[in-house]
């Protein structure tokens, strides 16, 4: 959709308000600090100023205020990681979460993980949810239980064939303890590395570490399961060699008897109605060798890094859900949120007072799941804070830059600054003209990607 087509189909409030902000003196401004969000739909703003003193001298070297700002206000990114809520910042969390995972991969010097991490065991395996009843689906062959044969983008996929004898409180109640399933699942993923090796546990931690970085995805069903990189490492970590017998097929068999030992379970007591219950991984397991790249496998370090950041920026609104919390039943008609994630949020909804500790009530949104989406080991690799700091030096050596600041006597300046939060978001007109920009800035990744690729195979 062009942008022109894009202001044609605007409410007239809504093109009144677009106008007044592009006719506005502060309009250029305004465009450059939207920029610098990379177009963010719900920018925080705040009021105040920054001071640069030289330490020695107390000379003035730079001072900022937001008073000769549009509006009087700074605008910053939201830094939202869902999609749904903010694109622009969720493209940047997507981007972090590919280079995290991708530097447990491949190294990375500028975070001193060797490129050595590349010739150790690792394995990309799918741990997926038990069934709570038959739904919807596009088998490999024939035709869904229905009858029917679906389509890739049937709204019916995913939902309960019979919704009356559908298990949605097993359902939600696992969503809510599949953090501590995959906790156990890795307690035991050592002990049984260590079996296979013939150590002791202690003598494991002296010889491989076992690191990881995973991701939950929601499936269509509204289940919760995990994407995650495994890999053995030296007793130092990444720095280290593994042991002669660590072996990609060693791995795999641990991961399968991991996943499948009685240990790795989850137990849920009986409250009210509801029955005890004992939680397991789901029969489908997927653990599949990563390859370098230009070997000719399918499953490369490029591929799983951008499959693990794919799924990095999207939660249970991919089920149809919603992406904010709900208080009660009534505003789910309001909604419109369709029947089987509704009855989804219903159940937390029902479960919240036999099991108080859970906090259902708050993670309702979420179809119970209260876990981070995206996490990693200690040793795996760099972390998300080091990769958002990596940033905001760049951008703070920029800024020095422009302000003919001395960048290569930092200890020498004082700063000085006084900020306050003066709310968020856009007006109507704002958040128009703000989608606009991260559009722009999306096609203009897009051809410098496309001309990288080019100039790639030209050159092989």
């Amino acid at each position: 959709m062009s942008d022109t087509a894009t202001f044609a189909g605007l409410d007239p409030a809504t093109l009144a308000d677009t106008l007044r902000v592009a006719g506005s003196p502060g309009f250029d401004r305004w465009q450059d600090q939207i920029r610098r969000t990379g177009g963010c739909s719900d920018p925080i703003h705040l009021t105040g100023w920054t001071l640069h003193k030289d330490k020695t001298t107390g000379e003035l070297l730079h001072r900022y205020s937001t008073e000769g700002e549009p509006g009087g206000r700074l605008r910053i990114a939201c830094g939202n990681r869902r999609a749904s809520r903010c694109p622009a910042c969720a493209w940047t969390y997507a981007g972090d979460t590919y280079h995290l995972i991708r530097a447990g991969l491949v190294g990375d010097d500028r975070r001193d993980i060797p490129g050595s991490v590349r010739d150790h065991p690792r394995v990309f395996a799918t741990l997926t949810a038990p069934s709570f009843g038959p739904v919807h689906n596009r088998p490999d062959r024939g035709a869904c239980r229905c009858g029917a044969r679906h389509t890739p983008d049937d709204p019916a996929l995913g939902t309960a064939l019979d919704p009356a004898t559908y298990d949605y409180a097993a359902a939600v109640l696992f969503n809510n303890h599949a953090g501590e399933l995959w906790m156990r699942f890795a307690n035991r993923l050592r002990r049984e590395i260590a079996q296979r090796a013939g150590l002791t546990q202690r003598e494991l931690a002296d010889a491989c570490r076992v690191s990881y970085g995973k991701v939950a995805e929601f499936q269509k069903r509204g289940a919760v399961h995990f994407h995650a990189v495994i890999r053995l490492d030296g007793p130092d970590g990444p720095d280290s060699a593994p042991p002669s017998w660590a072996s990609v097929g060693l791995l795999t068999d641990s991961v399968r008897a991991a996943v499948r030992h009685s240990y790795t379970s989850v137990s849920v007591p009986a409250s009210g109605d509801q029955p005890a219950r004992t939680f397991r991984w789901g029969r489908q397991l997927d653990v599949r060798p990563v390859k370098a790249f230009g070997d000719g496998s399918e499953l490369t370090e490029q591929a799983v890094a951008s499959y693990v950041a794919k799924y990095a920026t999207k939660a249970a609104e991919t089920t149809g859900t919603v992406d904010r919390r709900v208080g009660n039943k009534e505003v789910l008609e309001l909604l419109g949120i369709p029947d089987h994630p509704r009855r989804l949020i219903e159940a937390c909804l029902d479960l919240h007072a036999l099991y108080p500790d859970r906090k259902l009530l708050n993670w309702a949104h979420m179809l119970g799941f209260r876990g981070h989406f995206s996490s990693k080991s200690r040793q795996y690799s760099t972390t998300l804070g080091a990769l958002r700091q990596t940033r905001a030096d760049y951008r703070a050596a920029q800024e020095r830059q422009a302000r003919g600041l001395d960048d290569t006597a930092p200890d020498t300046v004082l700063v000085l600054t006084d900020w306050q939060y003066a709310g968020h978001g856009h007006t109507p007109g704002e958040s128009t003209l703000a989608a606009t920009i991260r559009r722009d800035i999306q096609r203009n990744r897009e051809t410098a990607r496309e001309e990288l690729l080019n100039d790639d195979l030209g050159e092989g």
